[in-house]
């Protein structure tokens, strides 16, 4: 065929795509009979692809090992590195690092508690939550609450929960609390002794929008900010804004009929403003948040961690 079409071996690699010693070795082999090696039947990886599969979607933190041991447990007899051939090959197999990308996010949840922190925008905890209105779909509140004033600084109503949305809500956020204390965030988190800046620890759930690229990239564009993900599966570490958004739907739009977005946005605006300005919080005092937040107790800025931004 080459020589029909008057390629040189160089040309004809270039358009296979191949290297030349390649293109010898199969020259070489076609003239000697030989039949091209390859792909080498795999009878146990086929047999165990769809257990491990399904183990790998039920246990997404879990590596190739504890995936194997669960299929020995169910009676499946297959080595270890053919599972993780079987991972690798539905790109369900764990990325190089992450064990040790969890033990820093670890530390990091750690370290963002262990002062619990005693002034406004030390901590922020953001999420969305999904509501149904009658005529137009479902639609996404990304709501943003200081943790220990218990103050709602953001909650837009998106059809979508991508990074750029996530990002709306931090920018959102950031131009309430500088309106509410009349200064920028930046001021805010440096100490006035020092010049030292200690960040509004961001923390969220392990969402795509959270761990995209873009989201990393406009955290490190801010550096009154850092971010903390929660670990997989436990809301509960998120748990003011659970809460917020469990006050937002049961105290009120579940009490009234929602016709679409617009409309649930103007009824999440209505019940933010009752939300930090009349209802009592009883971690506050009985007081509601937004008298918190603006005259907040005489408490130093101490810094309370310092961590790198979360990849």
């Amino acid at each position: 065929m080459r020589a029909a079409a008057g390629l040189s071996v160089t040309r004809i690699c270039e358009l296979a795509g191949v290297h030349r010693s390649t293109w010898y070795r199969w020259a070489a082999r076609a003239r000697d009979g030989e039949v091209q090696r390859g792909p080498w039947p795999a009878p146990v990886r086929e047999r165990i692809d769809e257990p491990a599969r399904d183990m790998a979607l039920r246990y997404p933190a879990w590596g190739h090992r504890k995936i194997w041991a669960l299929l020995v447990a169910d009676g499946h007899e297959a080595s270890q590195a053919t599972v993780r051939r079987a991972l690798r090959a539905r790109a369900l197999l764990q990325p190089a690092g992450a064990t040790r990308e969890r033990r820093q996010l670890a530390r990091a949840r750690r370290n963002a508690f262990v002062d619990p922190p005693a002034r406004r925008n030390r901590v922020w905890q953001t999420d969305f939550s999904e509501l149904e209105t009658l005529g137009a779909g479902v639609w996404q509140l990304g709501g943003l609450v200081d943790y220990v004033c218990k103050v709602c600084l953001a909650c837009p109503v998106t059809a979508t929960k991508t990074w750029r949305d996530a990002v709306g809500v931090l920018e959102d956020a950031r131009g309430r609390a500088q309106e509410l204390i009349g200064r920028s965030l930046l001021e805010d988190c440096t100490d006035p002794a020092t010049g030292e800046i200690v960040p509004v620890i961001v923390v969220t759930d392990n969402g795509s929008c959270y761990r995209a690229a873009g989201f990393a990239r406009h955290i490190a564009q801010r550096p009154e900010l850092s971010h903390v993900r929660t670990r997989h599966k436990a809301p509960e570490t998120n748990g003011v804004i659970e809460r917020f958004f469990e006050s937002v739907k049961y105290e009120h739009l579940y009490r009234h009929d929602i016709a679409d977005g617009p409309g649930l946005a103007d009824h999440v605006d209505g019940y933010i403003s009752v939300y930090n300005e009349v209802r009592p919080h009883e971690a506050l005092d009985f007081k509601p948040p937004l008298d918190r937040y603006v005259k907040p107790p005489p408490i130093t800025l101490a810094p309370v961690i310092q961590i790198g931004p979360c990849r």
